[in-house]
C-alpha cells in the first residue's frame, strides 16, 4: 500500500511541475542550454570580427594555407553570422520553433567559417566549434512530444 501511496506522489509532483511550466525540465534545460549558448558565441564572434574589422594587424596567417581571404573579409564574416547566430539564440530561448531550425543551419554554418578561420587565430576557432557543436546537439535532441508530457 505504501509503493502505491509513493508512486502517486510522484506522479503528482511530476504532474505539477509539467502543470507550471507546460515543458518537462529536460525539454526546457536543453532548449534554455542551447539559447543562452549561442547568444554568447553569437556576441564572442562578433567581436572577434569587430577586432579583424578594427585591428586587423593582429591576425596572421602563414602563406601557404588554402583557404586565405583578406582579414577585412573575415571581420565582415565573423560580425554577420555572429550578429545572426546570437538572433536565433534569443528566438530559441523565447521558444519559436524557427529559431531551433536557423540556429542549427547558422550553428553549422559557424562551425564551418570557423574551422577555415582556424589558421588565423586557432584557440578562439576550435573553442567557438566546440560551443557549436553542444548547440547542435541540444537542438536537435530537443523533442517536442517530450515536451508536452
Amino acid at each position: 500500500m505504501s509503493t502505491s501511496h509513493q508512486g502517486s506522489q510522484a506522479d503528482y509532483r511530476d504532474a505539477t511541475v509539467r502543470s507550471v511550466s507546460g515543458i518537462s525540465p529536460l525539454a526546457s534545460g536543453l532548449a534554455l542550454f542551447a539559447g543562452t549558448v549561442m547568444i554568447i558565441a553569437g556576441v564572442f564572434q562578433a567581436v572577434a570580427g569587430l577586432v579583424a574589422l578594427f585591428q586587423n594587424e593582429l591576425y596572421v596567417v602563414g602563406v601557404n594555407y588554402v583557404f586565405s581571404f583578406d582579414v577585412t573579409a573575415w571581420g565582415w564574416i565573423h560580425l554577420l553570422v555572429g550578429a545572426l547566430v546570437a538572433v536565433a539564440g534569443a528566438a530559441v530561448l523565447v521558444g519559436h520553433l524557427w529559431g531551433r531550425v536557423i540556429g542549427i543551419g547558422l550553428a553549422s554554418l559557424s562551425m564551418l567559417a570557423n574551422f577555415l578561420f582556424v589558421p588565423y587565430y586557432p584557440i578562439w576557432s576550435l573553442l567557438i566549434i566546440a560551443l557549436d557543436v553542444s548547440v547542435i546537439w541540444a537542438l536537435c535532441s530537443y523533442d517536442r512530444e517530450a515536451a508536452r508530457r
